[in-house]
């Protein structure tokens, strides 16, 4: 995908500034990584905070034009890109619905801001087949005409369910302006329609509970008139704060891979403890393999917490920095739970049942059951142990996840 290029006037800045904003993020990013190796979450995202919006200017940000199917989205971004139907490089517009599948549409007017076009999203909601994935995009622009429709807030919920942000556009405002004209023939007036409008959209989305809500009015035929050169104007203005966002919420997967070499350093400790298991368990003990794997898997858990900043002390002091109660973070910590570890270990039973039944039936030195015992030990141990390091990477990026959650949540 191909990206605007930034047109500054001094031939010094044209050398130097790209080069600096990339510098700038590159830090920031390598500074985040750098604190989650280190297994400090807290710092790691205090790191980010702390850099000023400048240091985003350089960040990608993907505007999702989303709506129900006929409501204008495609003319919305040929008028944002300064383009009629048909031209190159413009959006396919018709009576019917012709946008299929996403496309981009880099917004030459500001840096780094690529527009997408989404296929409409039907009134009845219950099933999401097809439908795109709202997450990969950083800020939406929701396009609708005529009335406030149930779609409409299924998508201001959804939007504001992932701690983003967006703008209600009621295209085609012209056609309502004309259609009231006709209607009133004496006494009509522009303005009054246009309060009226606004006020039923601000009304609908602040029943949606939707913060400090931005409503423009436009016409996709004429750029210039009604709401669309406020709205260029307060997307221009909202610019770094978008960007910054989207790189905080691009925080996670940042992560994953210096937690990916984590989890790889980390799997060299687990044949040790699964050797020792496999080994205790051949002893004739019956139910004594199940009580070595468990406090060795506690101990290996609490291990894992430690070095990647799950443990209680670092998580108390993420929740503090961040404003959550530590319960919030902790309640997207799938690895907690005992009950599927015990499940896990059902078949040291085997084991331990065959040592009685040798012990009490056959009177004789279990040597079957110490083998079924050590060998379903080593076995459960090895699933167990990778299991757990495997949900705790899934967790870290989960708690992470959930403390950026409403971190940006600052009305704009």
């Amino acid at each position: 995908m191909s990206h605007p290029v930034d047109r500054i006037e001094s031939p010094c800045v044209i050398l130097l500034e790209p080069k600096r904003e990339r510098t700038s993020r590159s830090m920031a990013m390598e500074e985040f990584q750098v604190a989650i190796h280190q297994g400090k979450l807290s710092d790691a995202i205090s790191v980010v905070q702390a850099k000023p919006a400048q240091y985003f200017s350089n960040t990608p940000l993907n505007v999702a034009i989303v709506g129900e199917p006929g409501s204008g989205k495609s003319s919305f971004v040929n008028s944002m890109l300064g383009k009629r139907s048909g031209e190159p490089g413009s959006a396919e517009t018709g009576i019917q619905a012709t946008t299929t599948k996403a496309k981009d549409y880099p917004l030459l007017m500001l840096p780094q801001v690529i527009l997408w076009d989404l296929p409409g999203r039907e009134e009845s909601y219950g099933s999401r087949v097809n439908q795109v994935d709202l997450n990969r995009f950083d800020f939406f622009i929701i396009v609708g005409y005529q009335r406030f429709r149930t779609v409409h807030a299924e998508l201001a919920h959804e939007i504001q369910a992932m701690g983003k942000r967006f703008y209600f556009v009621r295209a085609k405002t012209d056609l309502d302006l004309e259609a009231s004209r006709r209607r009133q023939a004496s006494g009509y007036d522009d303005q009054k329609v246009l309060q009226r409008i606004r006020e039923d959209c601000v009304t609908c989305l602040l029943n949606e509970n939707v913060i400090d809500p931005q409503v423009f009015l436009v016409s996709n035929w004429d750029p210039q008139s009604l709401d669309f050169p406020l709205l260029l104007q307060k997307l221009q203005s909202d610019l770094l704060w978008l960007k910054r966002q989207a790189f905080i919420f691009s925080l996670p997967s940042l992560a994953a891979p210096v937690l990916e070499n984590k989890k790889a350093a980390m799997k060299g400790k687990i044949w040790i403890k699964v050797l020792f298991c496999g080994f205790l368990g051949l002893l004739p003990v019956p139910g004594f393999s199940f009580i070595v794997a468990m406090f060795f898997f506690v101990k290996f858990r609490s291990q894992c917490y430690q070095v990647f900043g799950l443990d209680y002390p670092s998580l108390t002091a993420l929740a503090r920095d961040v404003g959550k109660p530590v319960t919030a973070l902790q309640a997207v910590m799938a690895s907690k739970s005992l009950m599927p570890i015990i499940l896990w270990r059902l078949p040291d039973l085997v084991g331990a049942t065959l040592m009685m039944v040798e012990y009490c039936l056959w009177k004789r030195f279990p040597f079957a059951g110490c083998l079924v015992s050590g060998g379903s030990s080593f076995l459960t141990s090895y699933y167990m142990l990778h299991r757990c390091l495997t949900a705790v990477v899934k967790d870290t990026l989960n708690v992470l996840s959930r403390a950026l959650e409403g971190r940006e949540r600052t009305p704009i």
